[in-house]
């Protein structure tokens, strides 16, 4: 697999993203083939089966949880993903901290990881379809010269 990366030239990129190996990078573009033919990094969370969806029937409307939909090795080779980052990304680290810590809405681990995972996802879309750097930054939320971004 990490030879297929090799020969398209994505090694070096996808390896920006800290804690992110070359291993787990190639398991997660294996299940998901072309990342290019996603419209958005959100369809690669969907299609991983990550985003969470709301229980309606009727009248009813149920909480919103993740509904098993979706590809499970590319849930499985982002779950494993997590693992690495959490350790060495401090931008990961930082962001499942808060998730778990929070006074309010405090989220479990699992809840926490499944939102890491998403992120990784959505990272590696963008790392690998724009074929440019991982930046903290941008991962943060946050540019160089305005700060954090904030909802208007």
């Amino acid at each position: 697999m990490v030879a297929v990366l090799d020969e398209l030239g994505l090694t070096v990129l996808v390896t920006t993203v800290p804690g992110l190996s070359a291993v787990g990078a190639a398991a997660i573009l294996a299940e998901t083939g072309d990342l290019s033919r996603f419209t958005s990094a959100r369809a690669v969370v969907k299609h991983a089966g990550l985003a969470p969806r709301e229980r309606m029937s009727g009248t009813f409307t149920g909480r919103a949880r993740l509904t098993g939909a979706g590809r499970p090795g590319l849930r499985t080779a982002a779950w494993r993903a997590v693992w690495g980052c959490l350790q060495t990304n401090k931008v990961y680290a930082a962001r499942y901290r808060h998730l778990t810590t929070r006074e309010t809405n405090r989220l479990k681990p699992t809840q926490a990881q499944t939102i890491i995972a998403s992120a990784i996802l959505r990272q590696l879309h963008a790392v690998v379809v724009h074929r440019r750097a991982w930046d903290p930054a941008l991962a943060t939320g946050t540019t160089k010269t305005e700060g954090p971004l904030v909802a208007a």
